[in-house]
């Protein structure tokens, strides 16, 4: 049954909905998201830093670095890529072995939340012995001009992903980095050159 409206007067606001109105969105707000989630991904990070990352660069760097000196001072004095190749096998592994000692024996992890120390002896050691073999490598190679110059560019490949992992993870900036790793290399394959030729 049809209502009629007299004049002036209006429906009830409930009967006031014109043709292609839409509802009224709700102004209810989601739920706030919690917190611990980011606090949780955060510390994963940290612990990943702390005992994996950084015991893996502290490795790959004095490998790439301190077995520059014995292997290209070998070759220099001696002009024999093999024997160059067995030094640095050699320097590799005793560098690798003793840097596996002093990360797991200098910190149980205790104090410091680095954890396992035999797990972080183990990484340290492995990318120290990764960092002095694979420019030791290139010493296969018979010719020794040949040799030093395949070396020369896995150096160079090493110390720049040195400087990559530091700007990545360490928030190092990246010229300095740079600056930093190559200064040191530089100084090492300075010492290898004086007593290469002496």
């Amino acid at each position: 049954m049809a209502k009629n409206w007299s004049k002036g007067t209006q429906p009830p606001s409930s009967q006031r909905r014109t043709e292609g109105s839409e509802p009224i969105p709700s102004t209810t707000s989601a739920p706030a998201v919690s917190p611990a989630g980011a606090v949780g991904e955060g510390e994963a990070s940290r612990r990943l830093l702390l005992r994996v990352i950084q015991p893996g660069l502290a490795g790959l760097m004095d490998g790439s670095v301190s077995t520059l000196a014995p292997i290209f001072a070998t070759a220099f004095a001696t002009h024999h890529p093999f024997t160059a190749f067995l030094i640095g096998m050699a320097a590799a592994t005793g560098a690798g072995i003793s840097m596996a000692f002093s990360e797991a024996l200098s910190d149980d992890g205790a104090l410091t939340g680095r954890g396992n120390p035999v797990l972080r002896g183990s990484i340290t050691g492995g990318m120290t012995f990764l960092g002095g073999s694979l420019h030791t490598l290139p010493f296969l190679v018979p010719n020794l001009h040949l040799a030093l110059l395949i070396a020369y560019i896995v150096v160079a490949v090493e110390l720049v992903a040195i400087a990559v992992i530091r700007y990545r993870f360490f928030g190092t900036r990246w010229w300095l980095s740079i600056l930093q790793v190559v200064g040191g290399g530089a100084l090492v394959f300075a010492a290898a050159w004086i007593f290469g030729n002496a």
